[in-house]
């Protein structure tokens, strides 16, 4: 295990160097100007040319990475703009401040976002899968076959601006979608993020729910979990002991890309409800050609990724026993 451990953080390491490499020279290399696009929209000659020298853009372009990549572990000295601390990746020309402090200021909402709805959708994905599949072909596997194919063909702006509508503006039953730190007021942390939650979880419940109820089908007929039954295993053993193990693979995989994709920002969902997240700061980023942040958002989209699928990786053995991590 611990072999497995060294040589994933590795490859994860390397990984995230890789992506850092191609994400800076798309960003830098590729544009005629990148100063251009680091200004801003509004962009006068003299910030231009502080731009451009802050960036380092009369050195070749692996002394610009090398330099970036450099202040990401040592920070960064940003001449007439002020000094950008570890981790830094990169000052906003647009901001004027460190990314990595606008990031860490967004990350709450985007963190808030994600774990609640991931609470809801694998809770009851999972479960609703379970039972559709301990109830083939029977009126409640039909009606969850139905519903999550309805929920995976939905998209969530259209889920979202009806139940904005019905059940904020007209029905007054919830309050207005907004953010409240959670150890300021954990009430008013919940209730204005319950509808982003169970909008978002609608979408995703449905993938959960298919694929647990198709695996767990496929589990049920397996030879050791007829066997458990044959030596007469109380139902709940043999199904949580022996098919369910097997079933969390697939599940355990899908929901590390799905955490790791809304850590680096739900797009969508934030724009929809106002939330000023990860997600929203990449749209803005795109708006306002702040290109410094737009890089930022993506290293952190990849990268939550990258870091949950190792993750993911290292629980295979936990759930399941057959696994070995060597």
């Amino acid at each position: 295990m611990l072999r497995f451990a060294v040589r994933r953080t590795i490859a994860t390491a390397i990984t995230l160097v890789t992506i850092s490499a191609v994400t800076f020279f798309l960003f830098f290399a590729l544009p005629s100007d990148p100063a251009l696009l680091a200004c801003g929209k509004v962009c006068p000659p003299e910030l231009l040319a502080l731009v451009r020298r802050n960036l380092g853009l009369d050195q070749p372009v692996m002394a610009q990475f090398v330099a970036w990549l450099a202040g990401i572990f040592a920070g960064r000295d940003y001449p007439g703009l002020g000094y950008c601390p570890a981790p830094c990746l990169g000052y906003s020309f647009v901001n004027r401040a460190p990314v990595f402090e606008t990031i860490m200021d967004r990350l709450p909402v985007t963190l808030s976002l994600t774990i609640g709805a991931a609470v809801i959708f694998l809770t009851f994905g999972v479960a609703t899968g379970i039972l559709a599949a301990l109830r083939q072909g029977r009126p409640l596997d039909k009606v969850a076959s139905v519903a999550s194919l309805v929920g995976a063909s939905v998209q969530i702006y259209f889920v979202g601006t009806l139940a904005l509508y019905f059940l904020v503006y007209q029905g007054k039953l919830l309050p207005s979608p907004s953010y409240v730190p959670l150890t300021e007021n954990p009430l008013g942390w919940a209730t204005g993020l319950l509808l982003p939650w169970v909008v978002l979880a609608i979408i995703f419940t449905a993938n959960y729910t298919r694929m647990t109820r198709s695996t767990m089908v496929e589990n049920l007929s397996e030879d050791y979990v007829r066997t458990a039954r044959a030596k007469g295993m109380p139902a709940r053993t043999v199904i949580l002991r022996f098919a369910l193990r097997g079933t969390l693979i697939p599940i355990v995989t899908i929901f590390g890309v799905d955490l790791g994709t809304l850590i680096g920002g739900a797009i969508i969902t934030e724009t929809t409800f106002g939330l000023q997240g990860i997600g929203r700061l990449s749209v803005r980023a795109v708006t306002y050609s702040d290109l410094p942040t737009l890089m930022a958002t993506v290293l952190v989209a990849a990268g939550a990724i990258v870091v949950m699928n190792a993750v993911v990786d290292a629980l295979y053995a936990v759930i399941d026993p057959r696994v070995r991590l060597t």
